[in-house]
């Protein structure tokens, strides 16, 4: 579905983020990518859907390919239409307007109407409390719906790829558990899904397979079984790793350290 080859992304023309980056989504998976703030993560996010300009970023060197095409240098609009739609951190909802019309402007790359029904029928079904406040401005709903809403959203525009940018972040525990669900819904439904999230537990539970990327670099790859039970990655994420260990390189040193003192 996506593979992102040696990606280089380099922000007014000096700052190098992300440094040879390589990932892959196969069609009907979901992946994860972890990382702490600053890794990279939504700068890649943003090369794929072409939203580095606006950041005054650009590739430097690599390519992202949606199936067989060659995506690297499209624009946001273009990528929508072939087949990508991104739910940005911070939900990112259009506050003044209601729930409804925020929904509808999800669709503005299609054209059947009555796909368009479809779609928003389906949205309702997965979020039945957007059907009940369908006629709410959305900047009064709450955290959680808002955050639905912001997926819903992505959905009107049909992708074959959903990208979701931190959707647990700022959640209450309950609200995750429902996001996630949501998330595992979507994808069975046949949308494939690349799930950035520093909730690494949360979201190795229910990918197929996780990157770890630390300051623009993929360090760490694999199924997501395998990495939600490796002790380097449960030792960095799960907070055991004490705060002088601000990276997880520097948590894989330790261990190494500790191994052959042993």
């Amino acid at each position: 579905m996506l593979s992102v080859s040696n990606l280089e992304v380099v922000y007014d023309d000096v700052v190098l983020v992300l440094r040879g980056v390589s990932l892959s989504v196969p069609s009907g998976e979901i992946v994860a990518l972890l990382g702490a703030n600053g890794a990279g993560k939504t700068t890649l996010l943003r090369a794929v859907t072409g939203l580095l300009v606006p950041h005054r970023g650009k590739i430097t060197k690599g390519t992202v390919h949606l199936g067989e095409e060659d995506i690297t240098s499209a624009d946001p609009a273009e990528v929508v239409r072939k087949g990508i739609a991104q739910v940005m951190e911070g939900r990112r909802i259009f506050a003044e307007i209601t729930v409804d019309e925020n929904l509808r402007a999800g669709a503005y790359t299609r054209r059947s109407r009555t796909e368009i029904n479809e779609s928003y029928a389906r949205v309702l079904d997965l979020f039945p409390v957007l059907a009940r406040r369908r006629r709410s401005v959305a900047g009064y709903l709450s955290g959680g719906e808002q955050q639905m809403l912001a997926i819903g959203r992505a959905l009107m525009a049909q992708p074959r790829l959903l990208l979701l940018d931190e959707p647990s972040l700022g959640l209450a525990p309950k609200l995750v558990e429902q996001v996630r669900d949501i998330v595992v819904q979507i994808n069975q439904q046949g949308t494939s899904v690349l799930l950035v999230e520093q909730n690494a537990v949360m979201a190795l539970e229910i990918a197929h397979r996780g990157y770890v990327l630390e300051t623009g670099k993929v360090v760490k790859d694999g199924p997501a079984a395998e990495l939600l039970a490796d002790e380097d990655i449960r030792e960095f994420y799960l907070g055991s790793a004490g705060g002088e260990r601000r990276s997880f390189a520097e948590v894989k040193s330790y261990r190494r350290k500790k191994r052959w003192s042993a």
